[in-house]
């Protein structure tokens, strides 16, 4: 490719990463100024609860009270403000594979610290009436909002790739056996413990534990916690299946339409990263507080199923990452490259009539 190629694939590719590189911007702007007002005394948006003992949510548990404002909120975020302020610059400046790398990394970073999957119990327990931080809910979502915006940054500033084609692409064998695993995870190990809970058997927990939980829970509630993840969990399926490379008949506007891959890959693969988070993060919990001697094996043998449940969340965080990856490299573009020449077929040498071709001739005019 020369030189001109270069710089005028660059320009195409700067040109589109810009709706996404000032979206980024505003993010950043936004998010260091909030940390600005805080580190000059304000503390509207910012909260001191633990989210898992909410003393009172509704005035950030004390939040106002708060004189010295710690390392991370404050200039740590202000910090890692600047770092993706320069990714963005280095994306539309050095539009590439090296500028993708930096804002996929942005993005994951991102995802990580939002935590997302506290969202899906933070929020259905909020409408249920429960206590719930809206700073915090509120802090988590601009984070994940900011991941997925360096998402499209790095999709729109790495190299221009052409589909293989637009057929139907089977996944490796591989990849259904960990989507599979993906699907039987959630209702082995979630499913199956929250449905005897519901129904009053104390599997794998105390009965003041259990107790706790129907005080704090309605029917209903505890029904929809029972459901929900396995059902959700369902749609993994789609990566294995031909739904989820074209939209099926029945979709009205869309049917027998490609399915966007980011579609599919982008909302899978924050899932399994938050799973993976959130399973690493709590067994690291459990395994400190042992260490410290918080928590005893005791307490740990009696409450088997709250410590398996953290497990599974790690496996079915690595089966649909797995899974993600599979359909990634099934339905993955690749660089658009010239045809490799054919090699032309070696010619021998010609070395004049051979002697069965003098007899046969001779033959023929006797």
């Amino acid at each position: 490719m020369s030189d001109r190629s270069v710089r005028s694939a660059r320009s195409a590719a700067a040109a589109g990463a810009w709706p996404w590189a000032v979206a980024c911007v505003v993010f950043v702007v936004a998010e260091v100024a909030l940390r600005a007002y805080w580190i000059a005394g304000g503390r509207w948006g910012y909260t001191a609860c633990d989210r898992t003992d909410l003393v009172d949510p509704a005035d950030g548990c004390g939040a106002h009270r708060v004189e010295v404002l710690p390392f991370w909120p404050g200039w740590g975020a202000v910090g890692a403000g600047v770092v993706l302020a320069l990714v963005v610059a280095y994306a539309v400046r050095f539009p590439g594979r090296s500028a993708a790398a930096g804002s996929w990394a942005a993005a994951a970073l991102l995802l990580v610290v939002a935590f997302p999957l506290h969202l899906l119990f933070e929020i259905p327990a909020a409408l249920a009436g429960r206590p719930s931080d809206w700073r915090d809910l509120g802090a988590r979502l601009a984070l994940v909002t900011g991941g997925v915006l360096f998402a499209g940054l790095a999709n729109a500033c790495g190299p221009r790739r052409v589909p293989v084609t637009v057929d139907y692409q089977p996944v490796p064998r591989w990849t259904r056996r960990w989507a599979y695993a993906a699907v039987a995870l959630p209702v082995i190990g979630w499913a199956v413990p929250h449905g005897f809970w519901v129904l009053g058997v104390p599997l794998g927990i105390s009965a003041r534990q259990l107790d706790d939980i129907h005080r704090s829970l309605s029917t209903w509630t505890g029904v929809a916690i029972t459901l929900v993840p396995p059902l959700a969990g369902l749609l993994v399926l789609g990566l294995v299946q031909r739904w989820g490379q074209q939209f099926p008949r029945w979709v009205p506007g869309l049917r027998g339409r490609p399915v966007p891959r980011l579609l599919a890959v982008i909302p899978a693969g924050v899932v399994a990263l938050a799973l993976v988070s959130y399973g690493a993060l709590s067994v690291g919990v459990v395994v400190r507080q042992l260490l410290a001697g918080d928590t005893h094996l005791s307490e740990v043998r009696q409450g088997w199923a709250v410590t398996a449940t953290l497990l599974v969340f790690l496996g079915w965080g690595v089966s649909l990452g797995a899974t993600v990856i599979g359909y990634a490299l099934a339905t993955g573009p690749v660089r658009n490259r010239p045809p490799a020449r054919r090699p032309e077929p070696s010619v021998r040498p010609d070395h004049g009539p051979s002697p069965i071709d003098v007899n046969l001739r001779g033959s023929e005019h006797s």
